[in-house]
């Protein structure tokens, strides 16, 4: 398949698929004797897996290791596997959860309060916003 195959397929641009191969997430495709890009079919399908695993908060650099260790069949060391590094990132999900629902209940006592006037409330010690704390 040429690039712009590959990238419509699979939903990305030509800038992202080149970017993604200059990264070593995909393969050096072959070249045609013109010099074109000719990718095999399954490049579409890591494209797809690298996109679904960026929404779920994985970053390139995981994703490359990720599949790395996909590529070889046998985890590189403790951890290298999907399973941990899936451990990990729902770990860091529920955190960040724990703190927006920290921030929002914030928010939500700071509207109830009636808060108006960032100067007065940060001045004010009754105030729920936590300004005289994130302050010091």
């Amino acid at each position: 398949m040429r690039s712009s195959e590959v990238a419509e397929a699979a939903g990305v641009n030509l800038q992202t698929l080149r970017y993604y191969e200059r990264r070593g997430l995909l393969d050096p495709p072959d070249r045609t004797l013109g010099g074109h890009r000719v990718y095999p079919e399954d490049a579409v399908t890591t494209l797809r897996v690298i996109k679904a695993a960026q929404r779920l908060g994985f970053t390139l650099t995981e994703i490359s290791e990720l599949l790395a260790t996909a590529r070889h069949r046998h985890p590189r060391g403790a951890g290298a596997g999907l399973q941990a590094r899936a451990r990990e990132k729902l770990a860091d999900v529920e955190a960040k959860i724990a703190d927006l629902t920290v921030i929002a209940a914030t928010l939500r006592a700071g509207i109830a309060a009636g808060c108006d006037d960032l100067e007065t409330c940060a001045g004010d010690p009754d105030c729920p916003l936590p300004f005289t704390e994130l302050a010091r």
